[in-house]
């Protein structure tokens, strides 16, 4: 059998990052390469499916006038929502099953959510300028850095919101960090994309009711930008060499690979290279 042909670079050689994979590289390098390089499967949980359902009925809420915004509407659109994933992926039924047991209880956990959402801030007063918004900007010729926000408000004084909703429990500040991170990234875009600089990022956390508030302001900003252009070129370096390194952390209870990890007495799979595409998710 003829050997195969070597890669050629492309003019789509770009590095394309989300938060998510860049909080993978400061985490654990080589979490990053499983994640962005070699796609490596991760087992679907219950709880990623539950955050799905409410992040999807969170964003549809809004599509009502101000007024039907109510609870009961909310827990209906959570059933059609429901019905919608079992029809485009039917394996998530299986994954719910098998994780979380009970399918009414459940579901009632997502209305909980839903509920303490109520309690948090009425949606009838607030009217999103954009949701699930993506935006993208070029840190330079060969990188992009990429983000879907969850909601955008703008308020009369043009002071814009951007808030974040997380269906776990409020983190210790050692876990914090990471989403705080991920908001900081999102002020970034709204600023480099829209030329509008955020007066306030909140996480809205719905299994225990906490909201955490941040205002940034350009010194921050330019500090965070200076930061993502030094993690894009150590991972242009790694995507070169392939030198991904492990870092143990407590975060690794959580890794889906540590039978592939050295750091754990695993072996990595053979290196492929860096993909053509580096399609980033946010």
């Amino acid at each position: 059998m003829s050997e195969p042909l070597p890669r050629v670079p492309t003019m789509t050689d770009l590095l394309s990052l989300s938060p998510s994979r860049v909080a993978d590289f400061k985490t654990c390098p080589l979490l990053y390469r499983y994640r962005a390089i070699d796609r490596l499967p991760e087992p679907p949980s219950a709880a990623a499916v539950r955050g799905s359902l409410v992040h999807s009925v969170l964003e549809r809420l809004f599509d009502v006038p101000a007024g039907e915004r109510t609870v009961a509407h909310a827990h209906a659109l959570a059933a059609s929502e429901w019905q919608r994933m079992l029809a485009d992926e039917p394996e998530v039924a299986e994954v719910v099953g098998e994780q979380a047991g009970d399918l009414e209880a459940w579901l009632s956990s997502a209305a909980d959510l839903l509920d303490t959402y109520f309690r948090l801030e009425d949606p009838n007063g607030i009217e999103p300028a954009e949701r699930e918004l993506l935006l993208e900007v070029g840190l330079d010729d060969t990188v992009q850095v990429k983000g879907i926000i969850d909601r955008v408000d703008v308020a009369p004084t043009g002071q814009v919101r951007i808030v974040d909703y997380k269906t776990g429990k409020s983190p210790s500040m050692l876990f914090e960090q990471r989403a705080l991170f991920q908001l900081r990234v999102y002020a970034l875009l709204m600023w480099r994309a829209r030329g509008r600089m955020p007066s306030m990022l909140q996480l809205i956390y719905l299994a225990d009711g906490q909201v955490v508030r941040l205002e940034p302001d350009e010194g921050d900003l330019l500090a965070l930008e200076r930061t993502l252009r030094a993690l894009a070129v150590a991972i242009t370096r790694a995507r070169q060499s392939g030198d991904f390194r492990a870092n143990r952390t407590r975060l690794c209870d959580w890794c889906s690979h540590q039978s592939l990890c050295p750091a754990w007495g695993g072996t990595p799979p053979a290196y492929p290279g860096p993909p053509v595409v580096d399609e980033a998710t946010a």
